[in-house]
């Protein structure tokens, strides 16, 4: 196992190296190869000439890409001076760039709303691993009958549905009408009861949605698992089925659940956008999309690193949690 550790903790280094080289080309690179200068991009068309210059020499857009991506690289290590136009400023590690839009270091930014943005995807992960495997092992088990029916409609209701629907419907209901929970996002450490209230209504509309497809992925599964000849013999030993289900049964329905999930939580680490956008939670997703109006290609690519860099541990973190959940895979 430390072994299988090591080698797949070198392959995230690898993979996390490759998708650094590749973002950071498609922000600074193609821009060049399509005729675009990224020192206009970053302070706008309307700035003078010298403006942008001072940007490019900040920059060192007009040093060689290699140079380039070297400095960018040691920046997320040990800092970056940027210099040019008469002055300095400094980027603390780790650097994922600096904004000339916001005139801030993009990562107290990004460590400001990931937390936000974390709260969010994980409560609402919760109520959909929950809603998701009992809907679809309902459906699986009373397969044909008013319970499958039912659980399957409310499915596909929950994937055709998109969020800023079902989010301004309970909204208006629970929030405007009713007056149950809270309209607007209250920070944790100012009030953890309004801070509960406030999160509630998004967590509900992104478990609907994704619920929905862990439902159906289970049913189709639990299906497939409980046809297989170790649960028929489980079942002739005498063994009692919610035990049948419980202990044989989910440990080979969770393993597409698990990579599903870890796919679905490191997405959402760049943030939800509509979710968030929908309940006006200052999250990354709120974030990214401010910097796409606005063409802040640095808060983009440091958005887009975290994102990427999340996928990537998530999904070595259900790598690590196959061998928990079934013994087959501990076996290979």
């Amino acid at each position: 196992m430390l072994t299988y550790l090591i080698r797949r903790l070198f392959a995230v280094a690898v993979m996390l190296v490759v998708i650094i080289l590749a973002v950071f080309c498609i922000f600074f690179l193609i821009p060049k190869w399509t005729g675009t200068d990224p020192a206009t991009m970053f302070v706008g068309k309307q700035a003078d000439k010298e403006a942008i210059e001072g940007v490019r020499q900040k920059l060192q857009l007009d040093e060689p890409i290699l140079v380039q991506l070297f400095e960018f690289f040691k920046g997320i290590f040990v800092g970056r001076d940027y210099t040019g136009g008469g002055d300095t400023t400094h980027c603390s590690a780790p650097c994922f760039g600096y904004s000339f839009r916001t005139e801030q270091e993009i990562w107290p930014v990004l460590t400001d709303r990931l937390p936000v943005t974390l709260s969010l995807a994980a409560g609402a992960a919760f109520l959909w691993l929950i809603i998701g495997l009992a809907v679809g092992i309902v459906s699986a088990l009373k397969r044909g009958s008013i319970w499958d029916r039912m659980g399957m409609t409310g499915a596909l209701a929950g994937v055709s549905l998109p969020v800023y629907f079902t989010g301004l419907i309970l909204l208006s209901v629970f929030a405007y009408q009713l007056d149950l929970v809270s309209n607007s996002f209250t920070p944790f450490g100012e009030n953890a009861a309004k801070w509960f209230s406030g999160m509630i209504l998004p967590w509900i509309s992104l478990a609907f949605l994704f619920g929905a497809m862990y439902a159906r992925i289970t049913r189709a599964t639990m299906l497939e698992v409980m046809g297989e000849d170790y649960i028929r013999t489980a079942r002739a030993k005498g063994i009692k089925e919610p035990v049948v289900i419980g202990k044989h049964a989910m440990r080979s329905t969770m393993t597409p659940i698990l990579t599903l999930l870890g796919i679905d939580l490191g997405a959402l680490m760049g943030g939800a956008i509509l979710t968030e956008t929908t309940f006006s939670i200052p999250g990354l997703g709120q974030a990214v999309l401010k910097a796409i109006n606005d063409k802040d290609l640095p808060l983009i690519l440091g958005v887009t690193l975290i994102t990427a860099t999340a996928v990537v541990i998530a999904n070595l973190i259900v790598d690590l949690l196959y061998g928990v959940i079934d013994p087959r895979v501990r076996l290979a």
